[in-house]
């Protein structure tokens, strides 16, 4: 029988599927994957469909969840117009309920529940409302503005008071990883525009805004450090920011992104993927039967990570502010990995290209 039994809330995600591919490896671990929809599951984990917005669902699928001694909450709810969304009060309230369900229904059940890991992000130190300082740092006071972080945390914190589990909070940065349908999938938006523009015969122009520096967070190493802060006492009750570790300014390492599709760099063209890309839906069509890809639409493959992919490379503004976070309280509490961000693009671009997501 194996040491621990952890529930992936979200495992159709980015973050979740990293997850879900991390621990599914591990000797002591038994996997179960939450979500709506099917995901494809490594080999020995399991899989449950639930809705977390239906409370009732939850507490049916709890029964027969008992054996669960961790969960990874990376559920995620998003409106259709993402960076709306982000301050608005539903999507606020629906995520807040997401994690108030499970909850409701695991603690009940799982009597030998160790630990739960939320997820949150850099719009905890405010960027998407103000330039934060560099580098943004776990120890500041909470940033003042509205977010679904703050309710989520909130809850956990005061269920926590009565609890014989802890948790741990993790933020990373742009999460790099391997996903369809995902809203926040860059690298999946990177790849259909390079394979949009290829076959028009353009060079690959950088379509994003000006130099600014920022940063990225590999979904394996996400998956690693929730490994970590999930068995090791120093991490209770604590919020790390997980990032790679290196530095990311988008037109520096465009270069090689279009060596990769074997096109020409090209100039800085400010494009709208947003309002473009969508209106390319004939165009990818005939780049899946050319490269007999899988049969997914442009929407079915890229969601809403265009607009995702806009604001990540800096569509619209010339003077960005730069975004950094600091690794260094997660290094300090013992978790060494680090990943270098441009060889982590085209380990995901490498992947979606053998999996016929998108062409070689």
């Amino acid at each position: 029988m194996k040491k621990h039994t952890i529930l992936i809330a979200g495992a159709s995600g980015v973050v979740g599927a990293a997850a879900l591919e991390h621990f599914a490896r591990l000797p002591d671990w038994d996997v179960i994957a939450l979500s709506r929809r099917p995901v494809a599951l490594p080999e020995g984990a399991k899989h449950i469909s639930v809705d977390l917005t239906d409370a009732a669902a939850c507490h049916r699928a709890a029964l027969e969840l008992t054996h669960v001694t961790h969960i990874m909450f990376a559920a995620l709810f998003e409106l259709p117009e993402l960076v709306a969304g982000w301050r608005d009060s539903r999507q606020m309230a629906v995520n807040e309920a997401m994690l108030k369900n499970l909850l409701d229904a695991m603690e009940p059940q799982a009597r030998g529940l160790r630990h739960i890991t939320i997820m949150q992000g850099t719009k905890a130190y405010g960027g998407h409302v103000e330039p934060a300082p560099v580098p943004a740092k776990e120890r500041w006071p909470r940033h003042h503005h509205e977010n679904f972080y703050w309710l989520q945390e909130d809850l956990i914190r005061s269920r926590q008071k009565n609890a014989a589990w802890t948790f741990s909070i993790l933020r990373p940065q742009i999460v790099f990883g391997y996903a369809v349908s995902s809203p926040m999938n860059i690298i999946g938006a990177i790849g259909a525009y390079a394979a949009l523009m290829r076959e028009q015969g353009l060079p690959l122009h950088f379509p994003g805004g000006g130099r600014y520096i920022n940063g990225a967070s590999d979904s394996r190493m996400i998956a690693q450090a929730a490994e970590f802060t999930a068995t090791h006492e120093i991490a209770a009750n604590e919020t790390y920011n997980v990032v790679n570790g290196d530095s990311l300014v988008w037109p520096d390492i465009w270069g090689s992104i279009a060596e990769r599709f074997g096109m020409q760099v090209g100039q800085h063209v400010p494009l709208c993927m947003t309002e473009t890309m969508p209106a390319q839906e004939a165009l990818w069509s005939r780049i899946v039967k050319k490269y007999d890809l899988k049969s997914h639409t442009l929407a079915q493959l890229i969601s809403s990570s265009w607009e995702f992919t806009d604001r990540a490379l800096g569509f619209g503004s010339e003077n960005l502010a730069d975004s950094v976070l600091s690794p260094i309280k997660l290094r300090q509490h013992g978790f060494a990995n680090c990943y270098d961000t441009e060889d982590s693009l085209h380990d995901w671009l490498a992947l979606m290209q053998k999996n016929r997501l998108i062409p070689h």
